[in-house]
């Protein structure tokens, strides 16, 4: 194994190939990087030829909790490792209100072997953020989707309205557990706008997941379909296909894969359309967070200053003040 350079000596494209060489320690010392300094040049360089490099299928798993998400990541690692695959899983967790760190418990259901090179597993803590992932989600999708076969993120919990995973990932499979709501339900969860593949989890359960199957399928007729993702080119139009399985017995698991296999067969020609919308929307994103994680400081000293007792005008102020800033940053440019 060679060994790694300095990352701050390489430009993107070398220290990549020296991350492929490094195998998973080097990829484990990346990510930390991404989640220290993101925005580091050499981090930033490295993370721009990983978009343009991208191999990997990446699939979004999301859901209620209790819906059995990290016993089918489990499940299919183990089907795509059969098939010679090399995976990514990126789990995001709650976050403890104490540390601000994972919540690690539903780790303890996905079983691999940390002797197998041909498995990465990253946790991370959503913390403040509502939509399903973590902040440093895209990132390191990118990253591992250079890298790998197969990405795999699984979302925390959700319910009816985090969507975020429909911008980071290919493909999204949508996971519904039996005997959890009527038609009526599943059509008001804005969550069913964005899956390319429903599935119905612990089939084991026999009559009850029939019935949410149908339930579901039931659900889907009701609307017309619509084009789904960041880039409505790049998306299917067809209602996504209901499928069951139990990620305990392997009930169904094969025709999960193999409509997985499908769908990436599918899209392959809106990808980069779909992948390059994807990284517009982080961006803004980001700068989003950036800037206004400067405003919330800028708005405490300005309370501390007194601005608490006129919290309104104290915010206009502020945001007056950034955004002439900002514009004569702009201007200079």
């Amino acid at each position: 194994m060679q060994a790694e350079p300095a990352p701050g000596e390489l430009d993107g494209e070398t220290a990549l190939e020296a991350l492929r060489q490094g195998g998973k320690p080097a990829l484990a010392r990346a990510l930390g990087a991404i989640e220290a300094r993101a925005d580091a040049p050499e981090t930033a360089a490295l993370l721009d030829a990983a978009l343009a490099g991208q191999r990997a299928h990446v699939i979004g798993l999301t859901g209620p909790p209790g819906v059995g998400k990290s016993t089918l990541t489990d499940a299919l690692i183990r089907e795509f490792r059969r098939r010679g695959a090399h995976i990514g899983v990126i789990a995001v967790d709650p976050s403890s209100r104490r540390s601000g760190g994972a919540l690690l418990g539903d780790r303890t259901r996905i079983a691999r072997e940390p002797g197998d090179g041909a498995v990465f597993m990253r946790s991370m803590a959503a913390r403040d953020r509502l939509g399903g992932l973590a902040a440093l989600t895209f990132p390191s999708v990118v990253l591992m989707g250079a890298l790998m076969d197969i990405v795999l993120v699984e979302t925390v919990g959700v319910g009816q309205s985090e969507t975020d995973v429909d911008g980071v990932v290919d493909t999204v499979v949508f996971c519904a557990q039996p005997g959890s709501g009527d038609a009526l339900q599943y059509m008001k969860a804005g969550v069913m706008e964005i899956p390319d593949i429903v599935l119905v989890t612990k089939a084991d359960l026999g009559a009850l997941a029939v019935r949410t199957v149908s339930d579901m399928r039931g659900a889907l007729s009701l609307s017309a379909p619509q084009a789904r993702g960041t880039s409505g080119a790049s998306r299917s139009v067809r209602p996504p296909p209901v499928l069951c399985c139990s990620a305990s017995t392997g009930e169904g698991l094969e025709s999960v894969v193999t409509a997985l296999l499908e769908e990436e067969a599918s899209t392959a020609l809106g990808l980069l359309e779909r992948r390059r919308d994807q990284a517009r929307a982080w961006t803004r994103a980001a700068m989003g967070l950036e800037f206004g994680r400067y405003g919330a400081e800028r708005l405490a000293c300005a309370e501390s200053g007194g601005g608490d007792s006129q919290p309104f005008a104290a915010q206009a102020a502020e945001a007056a003040a950034m955004r002439q800033a900002l514009d004569s940053v702009l201007r200079d440019a």
